[in-house]
């Protein structure tokens, strides 16, 4: 009976990682999260330094901060956005860097994610 809570118990645990990849898995929302990285920012800071339209950057912001990844303030009429945990989500990048950096061309030339498949 042990066993199969422990395999319930890591399936559900595995769910959850794979949400959380998933606030990192669009490029836009990856450039949001490493452009919060330098400080906290407006959604009229993010939209000018990025180049993405207002209504990319906010829809990209909500889905981010109802993953718990960032956190908003009000400020004025606007919102400030930060990093929830800067340092845990700077780990992270990091270690992808260092990954991507070991497997080379591999990830984007996946047939099922890599950058062909996604075009």
């Amino acid at each position: 009976m042990a066993m199969k809570e422990l395999v319930i118990d890591e399936s559900a645990g595995l769910a959850v990682a794979a949400c959380l990849f998933h606030g990192f898995s669009d490029a836009s929302r990856l450039a949001i999260v490493r452009h919060l990285a330098l400080g906290p920012h407006r959604v009229v800071d993010l939209t000018e330094h990025l180049g993405l339209a207002q209504s990319t950057v906010s829809k990209h912001l909500a889905c981010l901060r109802d993953c718990g990844l960032v956190d908003s303030r009000p400020q004025g009429r606007a919102s400030m956005f930060t990093l929830s945990h800067p340092e845990a989500t700077l780990d992270l990048l990091s270690a992808a860097e260092r990954l991507l950096g070991l497997t080379g061309d591999a990830v984007a030339l996946c047939p099922v994610y890599g950058v062909e498949a996604n075009s």
